[in-house]
């Protein structure tokens, strides 16, 4: 009993332990939207109807992709591979051979003699003519502009120098002479202005413009409060008969006409656009099954007795044929051309030692060559291994 208890203990912790782990929760259940009975009564009537007239529609469309993929696989593909080969052969490659055959040659050619008969001559003119020629205007120039300098500077310093100190003098006189006659026409015009001008317009603006403005001022907002309040009120009539003419029979019409009507076509256009869908989807699996009956019946009809006349008839022609005509024909030609290959390289070899034999009778044998002396000791004179001695230490 003892023994059971821990036994007993541990299970009930594991119990509890997966009673504590929380399981997945399970993903929520989309509900459907609630139908009303005018989605139910158009729903059937409007899939059948859709489904007669799409079937016919979708099979046509089958036939017409299989057609489009056949005719793209056989007719068009290689059409248009050979059209494009056509178009490299007639416009691309004959201008690439003309820029790479007669282009290029001709543009290295003519930079070549442009370089020969321009730039060398330009080169050697710019280096041996214009450089030195340059380097010496250059040195005549300095000799010329430093002794110019320096009658300049001494021009400057003890002529221009003291005549322009002695103008200067003068016109700082002058210069005071003026400032002073200007200082007193200054304070006297100032005086006659202040006095004539400005403190006449400061009593004018501050005893007449400034009261007759305020009363204009008062009287304007008078008028523009007896505007306003004209115009909020022409306003607020005109709002009213708008809204009892013209947006409450609007809002009437929308609400218990316009907004049903349009649920309604609503409804129907969800309807139909279901189950042009529902109809698509099942005209093609139509289409799938009288597709793969057609092809099964053209494969019975037509594919199979083709094969069984393929292998059971023309294979077995074909490789009677091969076995014996078409292969002794090849060994036969292969045999043929070896003879010829080495009749050809026999008479190749006859020809090129008669003309090593005439070569010889014109011009004779010709010259072998010397073998050169390096001062190298040869034969038996060169050092061995086993001796100390070499062939330069010998008697």
């Amino acid at each position: 009993m003892d023994l059971e208890k821990p036994a007993r203990e541990g299970s009930e912790t594991r119990v509890d332990l997966r009673k504590r782990v929380p399981e997945p929760s399970a993903p929520p259940v989309r509900e459907a939207a609630p139908e009303g009975c005018l989605a139910v009564a158009v729903r059937i009537p409007v899939r059948i109807v859709v489904l007669v007239l799409v079937v016919p529609v979708r099979m046509v469309w089958d036939a017409l992709v299989v057609a489009g993929r056949f005719l793209n696989d056989v007719l068009f593909r290689p059409l248009g591979r050979a059209l494009l080969w056509l178009g490299r052969a007639v416009f691309v490659w004959p201008f690439v051979g003309l820029w790479r055959y007669v282009v290029v040659p001709v543009a290295k050619a003519l930079a070549w003699l442009g370089n020969v008969l321009l730039v060398v001559p330009l080169v050697w003119l710019y280096r041996y003519v214009l450089t030195p020629v340059g380097h010496a205007v250059v040195w005549v120039a300095t000799w010329v502009a430093r002794g110019v300098g320096a009658a300049l500077g001494w021009v400057y310093a003890y002529l221009l120098t003291p005549a322009g100190r002695a103008v200067m003098w003068v016109l700082k006189g002058l210069g005071a002479v003026l400032a002073a006659v200007g200082v007193g026409v200054y304070t006297v015009v100032a005086w006659l202005a202040r006095y004539l001008v400005v403190v006449p317009a400061v009593w004018l603006y501050t005893w007449v413009l400034a009261p007759v403005g305020r009363a204009i001022a008062w009287c304007g907002k008078g008028l523009v409060w007896l505007v306003s309040t004209v115009v909020t009120g022409i306003g607020t009539a005109l709002h009213w008969i708008a809204r009892i003419l013209l947006v409450l029979p609007a809002l009437a019409l929308w609400r218990w006409v316009l907004a049903p009507v349009g649920r309604v076509l609503a409804v129907i256009g969800r309807e139909v656009r279901d189950a042009l869908g529902h109809a698509w989807r099942v005209a093609g699996y139509i289409s799938l099954a009288v597709g793969r009956f057609l092809a099964t019946l053209f494969r019975w009809i037509f594919v199979e007795p083709v094969r069984w006349v393929y292998r059971s008839v023309l294979t077995p022609v074909g490789h009677v044929v091969r076995d014996a005509v078409l292969r002794p024909a090849a060994e036969a030609a292969r045999s043929v051309g070896r003879a010829t290959r080495q009749a050809l390289a026999s008479a190749r070899e006859s020809v090129r030692q008669a003309r090593a034999d005439f070569r010889r009778m014109l011009f004779g044998e010709p010259a072998q060559p010397q073998p050169v002396d390096l001062g190298e000791p040869s034969g038996r004179e060169a050092r061995t291994l086993g001796r100390s001695t070499t062939a330069l230490t010998k008697d």
